[in-house]
């Protein structure tokens, strides 16, 4: 059976939670036997790769255009798919998805993965947002299968379009840990082993690194002798007005900023932090926050549906905006000075498993 994914920038090595989704599952689905094939969008590619831990890939162009790119690129790659002879398009995200009658019409079976209510983020603008809905509408109607990252999402799509066959509950994943040492890194960045609060993310509005970086300045001014730094990791599609107002306030608060960070410096950094922070306002089910809990540290998160659902302790939780509690959410782990460590059940979020659940539906699409 021959499987072509699009709907994800590309992989290996891509910012992006669907870029990290596709990346640790599609070898493991290759392995399984399948003939993988993964599309990327050749603006972001910086590898001359044609494949990758026995997945195909294919660069297909499309204008890196906030407004165009996605649609493009889509229906470009839906085309391509169809070429290459592929018997299942796996379509990731809603907005790919607004393209799911055009690939059943070319004759592909379509698996939907829906990673979350995109439309809720920030960014995006009226017409931007009607898009968006109308992907997800597309998806859920006519996808031969459905797969949803969380129960909020299975929830949200039972209500909107009463669909509750063929839709499947598989969670992100998260890798096994590697407990690194990395003192030149830390060196070259000024940072001290658990002397700091992690951040990673991408840098866009939906992800409040703005509430954290105040949050960290009012913590600064309570504990002026507090040698806690603040460490941002990530880095943005678009260098747009939000990423250049984030920027200058993490230059005037004395903030790290490590750009995009992969392998051994960002396990190094998951390795020695002192805590996780994520403040988002609009999340699927974020892998990021599962990468941080399988290293064992302490998370401070915002309560939205998808940070609940990973059912932490209610001590972890701060209200989502709320700059005030936040800072005493981050003084009351920072009292500790000992390491602190917290183990988690990470058994529901094993690629390995989720690879299995995959190669399943797939197998009934035969």
């Amino acid at each position: 059976m021959k499987i072509v994914v699009i709907g994800t920038r590309g992989i290996p090595n891509i910012m992006g939670g669907v870029e990290t989704h596709c990346e640790e599952l599609f070898p493991l689905v290759a392995k399984k036997g399948y003939d993988v094939t993964v599309i990327r969008r050749s603006k972001y590619t910086k590898d001359l790769y044609t494949e990758w831990n026995d997945v195909k890939l294919i660069d297909v162009p499309a204008p890196k255009k906030k407004s165009f790119e996605t649609i493009i690129h889509t229906f470009r790659a839906i085309n391509k798919a169809k070429e290459i002879g592929a018997d299942v398009l796996h379509i990731h995200a809603i907005g790919p998805a607004i393209l799911t009658p055009y690939a059943k019409m070319r004759g592909m079976k379509v698996v939907f993965t829906h990673h979350g209510p995109d439309y809720d983020r920030v960014k995006w603008g009226f017409i931007a947002k009607k898009i968006l809905k109308f992907g997800e509408r597309m998806g859920c109607r006519y996808a031969d299968e459905v797969i949803v990252i969380s129960d909020v999402i299975r929830d949200l799509i039972k209500k909107k379009y009463k669909r509750t066959k063929h839709v499947h509950l598989i969670y992100n994943g998260v890798s096994a840990p590697d407990f690194v040492d990395y003192p030149e890194y830390f060196s070259e960045l000024g940072i001290a082993p658990l002397k700091y609060i992690l951040g990673m993310c991408r840098f866009v509005p939906e992800k409040n690194l703005h509430h954290l970086i105040d949050a960290f300045s009012r913590f600064k001014q309570k504990h002026s002798d507090s040698s806690i730094r603040l460490v941002l990791a990530g880095d943005a599609d678009f260098r747009d007005d939000y990423y250049r107002k984030l920027h200058q306030m993490a230059m005037d608060n004395d903030v790290v900023l490590t750009g995009f960070v992969k392998g051994k410096r960002l396990h190094s950094l998951l390795t020695h932090a002192r805590c996780f922070v994520l403040p988002s306002s609009h999340e699927g089910l974020p892998i990021a926050l599962l990468e941080a809990m399988s290293y064992n540290l302490p998370v401070i998160v915002s309560d939205i549906p998808a940070n609940l659902e990973v059912n932490l302790p209610e001590s972890n939780y701060f209200h989502v905006g709320n700059i005030k509690q936040l800072v005493q959410k981050l003084e009351e782990v920072l009292a500790d000075s000992s390491e602190c460590k917290v183990q988690y059940d990470m058994s529901r979020y094993q690629w390995e498993r989720i690879a299995e659940q995959l190669c399943s539906i797939y197998s009934s699409l035969k």
